[in-house]
């Protein structure tokens, strides 16, 4: 219930440069959200609720997740830096979710500064990675992003002890690889957790013929189990099924499905009069 954890998802650009295999609020980039705009999603739906902006939940997680990469706008710095000005929470959870992409240095540094300051404790870092499978890896994420060498170094930067261990996001698909020893050449299981989450049904997935490694109703999985054995935490994170329904899981999925002139069986529209 909303009392006990509420969790916000908000865009930081406009459509998507870096275009992932799996994704389909890639390849129609249009902007970069203005701090105003990104605050005001969050106004939205926080004073719908709390009207008084004084958010009565045991745990408030915002995700700068969705749409958008969010490395590559300032602006969610800055948002991060003015929050508390705008509402009272006792315990906030920003979260950024990441593919770590090359160029954008300064934005991780100075959020590093930033969690150092104000977030100490309560920072939820992911970096992901979809497999450890480095030409895979640039296949299903098409851009320029730090070697796992580089993630490491900046994290082991981030972490504190007591501090929330970092995540390292695998939205795996069937043949691609998640390695224990690659992992642990590099990734120190005292800092890092492994987080699976299924590939969601977009167009995307269809037209590249991928397959979700993650399945519902499955329990056993022999790379959980190997990475247990390393001495990881893992979990598996599967989000709410009416979005599969929906297509919001990716932000434009309806868009790219319409503009490809298919359906999909998983997802069903509204009719207008319906809407309104």
């Amino acid at each position: 219930p909303i009392e006990k954890k509420w969790v916000l998802i908000v865009s930081t650009l406009c459509g998507c440069p870096v275009d992932c295999t799996f994704c389909d609020a890639g390849g129609s980039f249009k902007k970069k959200l203005s701090e105003e705009e990104i605050f005001s999603q969050i106004d939205y739906m926080v004073t719908k609720r709390f009207p008084d902006r004084i958010v009565d939940t045991e745990k408030f997680k915002i995700q700068f997740a969705r749409i958008g990469e969010p490395s590559f706008n300032p602006a969610v710095l800055d948002v991060l830096e003015k929050f508390y000005n705008k509402y009272k929470v006792e315990n906030f959870i920003p979260s950024i979710s990441t593919i770590a992409p090359k160029g954008t240095e300064k934005f991780f540094e100075r959020l590093l500064e930033i969690k150092r300051n104000l977030y100490r404790k309560n920072f939820q870092m992911q970096f992901s990675l979809h497999t450890t499978d480095l030409l895979k890896r640039d296949e299903m994420i098409p851009v320029e992003k730090w070697t796992f060498e580089e993630i490491a170094k900046y994290s082991e930067k981030f972490f504190q002890p007591g501090e929330r261990k970092i995540t390292l996001n695998f939205a795996l698909a069937e043949g691609n690889s998640c390695d224990a020893e690659i992992l642990l050449k590099h990734f120190n299981p005292e800092i890092f957790l492994i987080k699976f989450t299924p590939l969601n049904p977009t167009y995307k997935t269809k037209k590249n013929n991928l397959k979700s490694y993650i399945k519902l109703g499955v329990e056993y999985y022999d790379i959980i189990e190997n990475l247990n054995r390393a001495g990881y935490e893992t979990l598996i994170s599967i989000g709410e099924l009416e979005e599969n329904k929906i297509g919001s899981n990716c932000g434009q999925y309806i868009t790219s499905m319409g503009k490809a002139g298919v359906t999909s069986e998983e997802s069903y529209t509204y009719k207008i009069k319906e809407v309104n």
